[in-house]
């Protein structure tokens, strides 16, 4: 499994240079079983990189392109009257897929934003008083430009605290990734590749591994108490007004423990919850106004919060089941 994940990852930076952290990132998300946050500037790929991921893990994909005349049915679906036969029938919206892409999210109104609570949540619908289960493997992926905010709304903490992961891409580190950009642009003749790359899982073969990680990935006592003191620590910080939420322990936890599978192991070890933490928890804190005025952003403090606390003793081999680990 070790192999085939590495494949995906391998595969989607032939194409989308120098950027291995976000991949492995977003992969993590999916096998987490979480939702993405995707935030950065337009033409950084946001788009591109979703479709290579579906497509490399044979997934349905669909796409929402956000805008402020968008309603809830645009995305759920509704019922609608059926001449022939005289009745409502259900007709289903693109969120109906494994892979949903909502492009320039904070463009919706709060209203049509709503929409989203319940199934980015619970992994349902309910149109007409009828509850729709979605197909699993779900994964929600958003994505707004933070620098834009004429014709913009805020997204409301009820909702970002249901992304697994803030993200962000960024543009090209060096300029030999942009130089490998513009020729491998060349060689595709196309603005989008993702047709050129061909399957390496199913959805039931992720959804397979997901069910893996639940059962099979250990988290010892220790860090276990790592990660509680972590986001403990977001709560009592001077700088910060709302610590983060108890979701926030669940989704590090649970993205700690995919980032261990990624890597080869059943087990998690310190640095996988360091490698996790700050895009885990940094859009569930506030940064009082005072120091958010003078600059001071979430992702630094959370930086900060992992170099005071204790990092407790690294194992290299998978602990017995008798140091209270689950």
């Amino acid at each position: 499994m070790k192999k085939r994940v590495q494949e995906i990852i391998d595969g989607v930076e032939a194409i989308y240079v120098g950027k291995r952290p976000v991949v492995e990132k977003l992969l993590t998300a999916i096998l987490a079983n979480g939702h993405v946050l995707l935030e950065d500037v337009p033409g950084t790929g946001k788009t591109l990189l979703t479709k290579l991921i579906a497509q490399l893990c044979g997934m349905g994909y669909k796409r929402v392109q956000g805008t402020a005349e968008l309603l809830p049915s645009d995305i759920l679906g509704g019922e609608v009257w059926d001449m022939s036969s005289q009745s409502f029938r259900l007709v289903k919206g693109p969120v109906f897929t494994n892979i949903f892409l909502f492009d320039e999210i904070n463009r919706v109104p709060p209203k049509t934003l709503s929409a989203l609570l319940e199934v980015s949540e619970e992994r349902q619908v309910t149109i007409g008083g009828e509850s729709l289960k979605m197909a699993r493997p779900f994964f929600l992926m958003a994505t707004q430009n933070p620098t834009e905010f004429e014709g913009t709304w805020v997204l409301p903490e009820a909702q970002v605290d249901r992304f697994l992961m803030r993200i962000s891409t960024g543009y090209p580190r060096t300029i030999e990734d942009e130089n490998a950009l513009l020729k491998r642009r060349i060689q595709w003749q196309s603005d989008d590749p993702s047709s050129l790359l061909k399957p390496l899982l199913d959805a039931e073969s992720l959804a397979g591994m997901q069910a893996h990680i639940e059962k099979n990935v250990h988290v010892g006592s220790e860090i276990i108490h790592y990660i509680s003191t972590i986001v403990r620590a977001t709560r009592e910080h001077p700088k910060i007004a709302l610590g983060a939420s108890p979701r926030g322990s669940l989704a590090l936890l649970k993205a700690s423990r995919a980032y261990a599978f990624i890597q080869g192991r059943d087990f998690v070890i310190p640095d996988d919850v360091t490698y996790c933490a700050i895009d885990c928890l940094n859009h569930r804190v506030t940064i009082k106004m005072d120091f958010e005025v003078e600059g001071v952003r979430s992702h630094s403090i959370i930086g900060e919060i992992l170099g005071s606390v204790p990092v407790p003793r690294e194992r290299t081999t998978r602990p017995e089941a008798r140091d209270g680990g689950v």
